[in-house]
């Protein structure tokens, strides 16, 4: 089968999970013997074609007026405001896309995050009666900031300048023959906003390469230590987390924090949560991280479709907390859970974290996954349940 998978970035350009999830899948289908090409973006300004562990990807230059990934300074509003009505429906994109639809001659069309594209690319596949899947893997087609989250917490109805700016992508999205997204919240919440109304639709987790972890035993201590690992921003949760700990007693645990964020933000947070309770550890190795905790903390406060902090915290051994935001219930079963808690309560979540420091003993202990686990993550899986769509069964 001849596949053509989109997203709007492909390693060695990474910025989120999305970018991971469709490498890791698109060399699971090369490796299946299956023709695989995936289009992304490129911040210079000329098509670049090369090939990434047996996939070939095509870089093409942005056709708007700013790069928007990993910028030091957000743009001026007036500038932001033209960017994201040039991403409302890209025919310039389309274009050049509708080129290499010519050259790849997919059987099917796989996009993903279009961000940068639009959905205008579904029109050339679409025109071409080229089969068409799509995966949801954030909100990008609801809100203009792909998060449904704004000054601090989760969006309840969407505002009109997301709905307006949006409604090309809601008329468009009949053009797609199969949706599949790695969590039900995230299909719910777009079929309730009319989205995908009559086209058939699929969970598919993402994959999560985690068959051969062997979960390492913590070196022995006293203290109970809970783990936070992420970016350090607010709709991670971290100033949920930090509140909580106020109210934790003031021996028997420390708290592990991992990640990065804006400077100003980490540096307010460190200023105003003053203990050696806390270590702040800056960039990690994943798995040195999880071998140094007993208990996650999966804090969103964002609906985020599923972490996968949550799904590499149970493959190794972690005991969890889990918010209920997004998807995150939809594994958090799957995991040795402590308890969950409502995203932004944190005198709930300093309950659970207090629990758990009285029963330390037990969550100190690696613990055991469950039978399945790992294979429903695999690389096998995942690129068979979508191969299994790619096929027009009609």
């Amino acid at each position: 089968m001849r596949i053509l998978l989109v997203n709007t970035l492909y390693p060695p350009v990474v910025v989120g999970g999305a970018e991971v999830s469709v490498s890791l899948l698109a060399e699971s289908l090369a490796a299946k013997g299956h023709h695989v090409a995936t289009v992304c973006l490129n911040k210079e300004p000329d098509l670049a074609v090369d090939e990434v562990n047996g996939v070939r990807v095509y870089r093409v230059p942005l056709d708007n007026i700013y790069w928007p990934f990993g910028q030091p300074e957000k743009p001026a509003l007036l500038d932001r405001l033209k960017w994201h009505l040039g991403d409302t429906w890209n025919r310039k994109a389309a274009r050049r896309f509708g080129r290499i639809l010519d050259i790849e001659k997919p059987d099917v069309v796989h996009t993903n995050n279009l961000t940068g594209f639009s959905v205008s690319l579904w029109s050339e596949a679409n025109r071409r009666n080229i089969r068409i899947v799509h995966t949801l893997r954030d909100y990008s087609l609801t809100c203009k900031r792909s998060t449904l989250f704004k000054n601090g917490t989760a969006c309840e109805r969407r505002c009109s300048a997301c709905a307006t700016m949006t409604a090309p992508y809601l008329y468009a999205s009949r053009l797609v023959d199969v949706v599949a997204s790695n969590s039900r919240f995230v299909l719910d919440t777009h079929h309730k906003l009319g989205y995908f109304s009559r086209t058939p639709d699929k969970v598919i987790f993402n994959i999560a390469d985690i068959r051969d972890n062997v979960p390492l035993t913590r070196p022995s201590g006293d203290d109970l230590v809970f783990g936070f690992i992420g970016r350090i921003e607010a709709e991670k949760g971290i100033d949920i987390v930090l509140k909580a700990i106020d109210l934790l007693p003031d021996a028997g645990w420390r708290l592990k924090i991992a990640g990065a964020g804006a400077e100003p933000y980490v540096n307010d947070l460190k200023a105003r949560y003053r203990t050696d309770r806390i270590e702040w550890v800056g960039f990690a190795n994943a798995r040195d991280f999880y071998a140094s905790i007993d208990v996650c903390l999966i804090s969103s406060v964002w609906p985020e479709p599923l972490p996968r902090t949550l799904i590499e915290s149970i493959s190794n051994g972690c005991a969890t907390i889990c918010s209920t935001a997004g998807g995150i219930p939809e594994i958090s079963g799957m995991s040795a859970l402590i308890g969950s808690y409502e995203a932004r309560d944190h005198r709930r979540l300093a309950e659970l974290m207090s629990k758990s420091i009285g029963e330390a003993q037990r969550w100190k202990q690696r613990q055991p996954i469950k039978s399945g686990f790992k294979e429903q993550f695999s690389p096998d899986a995942i690129s068979r349940q979508y191969l299994e769509i790619y096929v027009d069964e009609n």
